[in-house]
C-alpha cells in the first residue's frame, strides 16, 4: 500500500483540481491530479538519469534507451502496440532525456486511460529491449542525429559543453549516433544490448522516479489504479548521481570564441557560472537579475544597444541548471553594425551590472516583480493535462512537495545578500563570450567534434575588458520606472445568460465585430484581434515585404512602452496577415484598451524612421536568406503551400525586390496601404458587449471618420479571397527540386492527397482515416523501414480544402523511392480497411468523438478556433457538434467507400501532389527523376507559377463584403 502525505500543496486560488501526493512501497514519489472536468487523462514519469550517467565510450545510451522503451514489453509484445493504442484513443505520446533525467508522457481519452497507463507502466516493470529492435532504433538516434547537425542552436550549446572539463559530464555529447552507438562499441567488443539492459537495471529504480497521474476520477480512483500498475516497479535503492563540481575551471573562463554558424547572422551569448538559483528560489536571486538585465523599457541596456543600431533582441536568463551548477546567459543578436562593436556592447553590459551593484538591491524592484508573478500564478490560464503533468513532474525532484506547481514561479522572500552574492558572480573574472558570425569563415584554427563546428579560442584579461567599458559609449543607463500595467482590477463582469457561440454585434462598411463574453474560464483577461484587409498589403511581391516592415517598425516603435504590459500579463503582436495585417491582444482586461489606443495611434500617425527601417531591412534580409537552411521537410512543405496558393508570393522574389527598397518606399506605399480598408474584428473574454462594442467604434473613428479620414471602405470588388489550386481528379502532380542547401544531405517528401471542400460528413470520414493510419504509418515507415527520424502523417486545412499529407525526412532514400514507399504502404493498409471489425470500427469512431469534444481549455484557444471559423469564413461555430452528429449517422461501408473513393491507389476521385526534396546525397537520383518520361495520369511541375496559373481554383467561403460565395 501506498503512504499518503498529508500537506497542502500551494496551488492557484483558481484552481479547482484536487491534489494528493503519495508515495508506494517502492518509494515511488506520485502526485495525484483529480479534474472531473478533463477530457484527456495523463500521465508523465519522471526518471533521476540522464545523458551525464551514459557510460565513456558510450555517448547517447540514455537517450537510446528513452527509444527503446516504446517498442514493447512482456504485456504487450506486439511492436509499436503502446503507441498506437495512444494515438487510435485520441492522445499523444513523446519523451526526452536531458542532463540528469528522462521523462516520458502520454495523455488519451479519459475513457482509455486505465489500459494506456497499463501499458505505459510496462515500461518501467518489463520491457523487452529486443536485439532486433535495437539495431533498427540505432538507426533513428542516428537520423535524428543527421537532422541536428545544422542545427545552430545545438551546434553552440555542444560548443560550450566542449569548452568545459572534460572529466565532468556536462561535457558529454547527448543525442548519440552510429559512431558512438554501434561502430565504437563494436571496435571495443561491447554488445551495446547488453550494455543497454545493464544500465537500465542499474538506473530505472522506483526510488529515482516522480510520477504524475492526471484524471477524472476521485482521488482514492486514481491512488488505487496507480497501487495497482506501480508498485511492483522494483527499487535498488540507487541513490542519485550527484555531480558536485562546477563544469568550468580557470582555464575554460575569461575566453572569447569566435564561432563559424550554419545561418546568416551575428550573435553573441555572454555567459556565467553562477549559483544555481534552485537553492534560493523563494529568494529569486537570478529573477531578479533577468528581470534588470533583460528589460526592454527606456533607460534599460536593450533601450541603450538598440538606439545605437547594434542589436535586434536581448534575452537574459539562467540557462542549463541543476543543484550544482548554473549559468547565467546574456543572448544578443547583433547587427551587421553591432558586429563591429562587439567590445563597446560587452562594455554597455558590464556598465549596466556596474549600475545595479551601485544602485542596490532595490526592495520596490523586487516586491513589483513578486507581485506580477503572484498574479501570473494566480491566475494562470489552464493547460493540457499532457503539457500540465510533463512540466510538473519534470520539477518534482528538485522541489519540496508543498512548492510542486509552485516552483520558482513565485519568488516571496527578499534578500538583498543572496541577490548581490549572485550579482558579484557576473564578473569580467568568470566570464565565457561566446561570438557567432559568418565572418570568421577561414579565421579560426579548431573544429568542435561532434557537430564539426569551426572555431576559435581567446583569452581575455580583466584588463581588456575594463578597456572596453571605459571605452564604450557614455549612454542614459537607468533602472526601469514602476510598472503602470500591472492589473489592479482584476474583477469577473457579469454576463447575461449563457453565450454559447460568437456573435455578430456590429456590422458596417468599415467594420464588423463578433463578441463572445467569457462563460467558461473566469479569468480576468480577454482577447481583441482586428483584421486590417487592405487590399494593396499583399498585391506583389513589393508590397508585401513593405507590409511585413510596417509590422515589424511598428513593434518596433511600440517595444519601449509596452514592455512593461507583456510583462505584466498583457500581450500584443502586430502580424502580415491573409489579406493584409492584424492586430492581437490577449490578457488582462483591466488595462487592455490603453495598450489597444496607442497601437491604433501610432498605425494612424506611422511614420518611417530611417535609420530603424535600415535595421529592420537588414534582418529582413537575413530570414530570407536563411530559409535556404531550413530543414528539408519543411521546405518541402513551403513548395506545396507554393503549389496550392493561389495569392503566395515566394520568398526568392521577396529577397530579390528587397535591396531596392527604401524608406521613402514605404511612406509612401502606407498611406496607398491604408487608403482602403476593411476591419474584421473578434472580441472576447472579460469584457461587456457595449465595451466591445465602443472599443471598435473607436477604432473606426480614427480611421474613417474626420474631414480627411485615413481609410475608405472597400468597394463590393475588393473585398480579398483566399483560394486554392483544384487539382484534377484522378491525376497525380509532382515537384522534384534540389535542397536550398547543398551541405544538407537529408532529403524529403511531402506526399499530399487533396480531398475535399469542406463539408461536416466528408471531413470526418478523413479525420477517421488519418486517426486510424497515423500510427501504422509511423510503425511502417519509420520503425519497419527506417526510412527516418522525421516521419509523419498529418491533415491539411488550406481555407477550408482538406487533405492528408505524408512527410518523411531522410538520408538513406531518396524522395523518389519514398514516394513509392508512400504507395506501397497505402496498398498494404487497404487490408486493413477492409478488415476492420465492426466493433473495431465503432471503437475507432468513439475515440474521435472523444477528442471532438474535448472542451477548449483557456480562452486564446477557445478565440483561435472562433477566429479560424471567421477568417476563412465558414463560421461553423457549431462544428464540433456538427461534426460528432455526422460521425454517430457514419457506417463502416460508407467509410470504406470513402477510402476507395478518394484515398486508395487508383481510386478515381484521386489527387495526389508530390515534392520532392532532394539532398546532396541524392543529386544522381534527383537528376534520373528530371529525366523521367511522362507516365499517363502524372504530371511533372517543371514551374511552379505556370502550373497553378494554369489550374482551376475552389471556390471561397469568404467573397464580396466578406460572406457571399464565389
Amino acid at each position: 500500500m501506498a503512504t499518503e502525505a498529508e500537506l497542502d500543496i500551494v496551488k492557484p486560488r483558481t484552481d479547482k483540481r484536487d491534489y494528493r501526493r503519495i508515495v508506494l512501497k517502492n518509494s515511488l514519489e506520485v502526485l495525484l491530479i483529480s479534474d472531473p472536468d478533463t477530457d484527456k487523462s495523463a500521465a508523465s514519469m519522471d526518471v533521476g538519469v540522464g545523458y551525464f550517467s551514459d557510460p565513456v565510450g558510450l555517448e547517447g545510451l540514455a537517450h537510446f534507451l528513452e527509444h527503446m522503451l516504446f517498442y514493447a514489453s512482456e504485456k504487450y509484445p506486439l511492436e509499436g502496440s503502446y503507441k498506437k493504442y495512444i494515438v487510435e484513443n485520441g492522445g499523444q505520446c513523446n519523451a526526452s532525456t536531458s542532463s540528469e533525467h528522462t521523462n516520458y508522457h502520454f495523455d488519451v481519452n479519459s475513457d482509455r486511460f486505465e489500459e494506456a497507463l497499463d501499458r505505459f507502466a510496462q515500461f518501467f516493470l518489463k520491457p523487452l529491449l529486443s536485439a532486433d529492435a535495437a539495431m533498427r532504433e540505432i538507426k533513428a538516434v542516428d537520423s535524428e542525429n543527421q537532422k541536428n547537425l545544422l542545427s545552430d542552436f545545438r551546434r553552440m550549446l555542444q560548443l560550450q559543453k566542449h569548452l568545459s572539463d572534460e572529466e565532468h559530464p556536462y561535457h558529454k555529447f547527448s543525442t548519440g549516433n552510429l559512431e558512438t552507438l554501434e561502430v565504437q562499441p563494436k571496435a571495443k567488443g561491447l554488445d551495446v544490448r547488453h550494455e543497454l539492459i545493464k544500465f537500465y537495471e542499474a538506473n530505472y529504480s522506483a526510488n529515482l522516479m516522480y510520477l504524475v497521474i492526471y484524471a477524472k476520477e476521485s482521488l482514492d480512483a486514481i491512488q488505487s489504479l496507480v497501487e495497482d500498475k506501480f508498485q511492483e516497479i522494483r527499487s535498488n535503492d540507487r541513490d542519485y548521481i550527484f555531480f558536485p563540481r562546477q563544469p568550468c575551471t580557470s582555464k575554460h573562463l575569461q575566453i572569447i570564441v569566435r564561432a563559424v554558424p550554419i545561418k546568416q547572422g551575428h550573435k553573441l551569448r555572454i555567459v556565467w557560472p553562477v549559483t544555481p538559483s534552485i537553492l534560493h528560489y523563494k529568494e529569486g536571486p537570478c529573477n531578479y537579475l533577468d528581470h534588470l538585465i533583460g528589460h526592454e523599457g527606456e533607460g534599460s541596456l536593450f533601450f541603450v544597444l538598440k538606439s545605437l543600431g547594434w542589436v535586434t533582441s536581448l534575452y537574459a536568463g539562467e540557462d542549463f541548471w541543476n543543484r550544482a551548477f548554473s549559468f547565467f546567459k546574456v543572448t544578443i543578436d547583433l547587427t551587421d553594425d553591432g558586429h563591429e562593436h562587439m567590445q563597446d556592447i560587452v562594455g554597455l553590459l558590464f556598465k549596466y551590472i556596474h549600475l545595479l551593484q551601485e544602485s542596490g538591491i532595490c526592495k520596490w524592484i523586487f516586491d513589483e516583480m513578486a507581485a506580477i508573478c503572484e498574479t501570473k500564478f494566480h491566475y494562470r490560464d489552464k493547460i493540457s493535462s499532457f503539457y500540465y503533468a510533463t512540466k510538473i513532474a519534470s520539477n518534482m525532484q528538485l522541489y519540496p512537495p508543498k512548492d510542486w506547481l509552485v516552483r520558482s514561479s513565485m519568488p516571496s522572500k527578499f534578500s538583498p545578500s543572496i541577490i548581490q552574492s549572485v550579482m558579484d558572480q557576473l564578473s569580467p573574472k568568470n566570464v565565457r563570450i561566446f561570438w557567432e558570425s559568418k565572418k570568421f569563415e577561414g579565421q579560426t584554427d579548431l573544429v568542435e567534434p561532434w557537430y564539426k563546428t569551426a572555431y576559435s579560442v581567446e583569452n581575455i584579461t580583466d584588463s581588456m575588458i575594463q578597456e572596453w567599458i571605459s571605452s564604450a559609449p557614455n549612454e542614459n543607463l537607468h533602472l526601469p520606472a514602476p510598472n503602470v500595467f500591472i492589473p489592479t482590477d482584476l474583477s469577473l463582469k457579469d454576463t447575461q445568460g449563457k453565450v454559447t457561440f460568437p456573435a455578430l454585434v456590429r456590422k458596417s462598411s468599415c467594420a464588423s465585430l463578433w463578441y463572445k463574453p467569457d462563460t467558461l474560464f473566469s479569468t480576468p483577461k480577454a482577447y481583441v484581434k482586428i483584421d486590417f484587409n487592405c487590399p494593396c498589403a499583399k498585391s506583389s511581391p513589393e508590397t508585401e515585404v513593405l507590409t511585413i516592415i510596417f509590422t515589424r517598425l511598428l513593434k518596433d516603435y511600440l517595444n519601449e512602452y509596452a514592455y512593461n504590459a507583456r510583462v505584466a500579463g498583457l500581450y500584443y503582436h502586430i502580424n502580415i496577415a491573409a489579406s493584409g495585417f492584424q492586430v492581437t491582444l490577449n490578457g488582462y482586461n483591466h488595462k487592455l484598451k490603453t495598450l489597444l489606443e496607442t497601437i491604433i495611434g501610432k498605425i494612424a500617425k506611422f511614420y518611417v524612421n530611417p535609420d530603424r527601417f535600415a535595421v529592420i531591412k537588414e534582418k529582413l534580409r537575413k530570414d530570407y536568406e536563411n530559409c535556404k537552411f531550413q530543414q528539408p521537410n519543411e521546405q518541402a512543405t513551403y513548395y506545396c503551400s507554393l503549389v496550392l496558393s493561389d495569392q503566395k508570393w515566394p520568398w526568392m522574389e521577396k529577397l530579390e525586390v528587397l535591396p531596392n527598397l527604401e524608406a521613402e518606399d514605404l511612406a509612401k506605399f502606407t498611406p496607398m496601404m491604408l487608403s482602403r480598408a476593411f476591419l474584421e474584428c473578434y472580441i472576447a473574454g472579460n469584457i461587456e458587449c457595449s465595451e466591445a462594442e465602443s472599443i471598435i467604434q473607436y477604432v473606426e473613428d480614427v480611421f474613417f471618420k474626420g474631414p480627411h479620414p485615413i481609410c475608405q471602405p472597400l468597394f463590393p470588388s475588393q473585398h480579398l479571397t483566399n483560394r486554392v489550386v483544384k487539382l484534377e481528379r484522378g491525376m497525380s502532380y509532382v515537384y522534384p527540386t534540389l535542397g536550398l542547401n547543398p551541405s544538407n544531405e537529408n532529403s524529403a517528401l511531402v506526399h499530399y492527397i487533396q480531398v475535399h471542400q469542406d463539408e461536416f460528413m466528408l471531413n470526418v470520414k478523413l479525420q477517421l482515416f488519418t486517426l486510424i493510419a497515423k500510427q501504422a504509418t509511423f510503425h511502417q515507415l519509420r520503425t519497419v523501414e527506417q526510412l527516418g527520424y522525421i516521419t509523419r502523417l498529418t491533415r491539411r486545412n488550406d481555407y477550408g480544402i482538406h487533405g492528408v499529407k505524408f512527410i518523411v525526412q531522410s538520408t538513406v532514400k531518396d524522395p523518389g523511392y519514398i514516394d513509392l514507399r508512400v504507395e506501397a504502404f497505402l496498398k498494404l493498409f487497404e487490408n486493413k480497411i477492409y478488415e476492420m471489425t465492426d466493433v473495431e470500427f465503432k471503437s475507432n469512431v468513439k475515440a474521435l468523438i472523444d477528442m471532438k469534444l474535448e472542451k477548449h481549455k483557456n480562452l486564446w484557444e477557445e478565440s483561435g478556433f472562433y477566429w479560424h471559423e471567421i477568417v476563412v469564413g465558414t463560421l461553423k461555430f457549431d462544428r464540433k457538434e456538427c461534426e460528432v452528429a455526422a460521425l454517430e449517422q457514419l457506417t463502416k461501408q460508407e467509410f470504406i467507400d470513402f477510402f476507395n473513393e478518394y484515398i486508395r491507389i487508383g481510386a478515381p476521385q484521386k489527387r495526389t501532389l508530390s515534392i520532392r526534396v532532394y539532398g546532396s546525397l541524392h543529386s544522381l537520383e534527383y537528376a534520373s527523376d528530371t529525366g523521367e518520361q511522362a507516365e499517363p495520369n502524372k504530371v511533372r511541375i517543371d514551374d511552379i507559377f505556370s502550373f497553378r496559373r494554369s489550374q482551376p481554383l475552389y471556390s471561397s467561403f469568404k467573397g464580396c463584403a466578406g460572406r457571399t460565395k464565389l
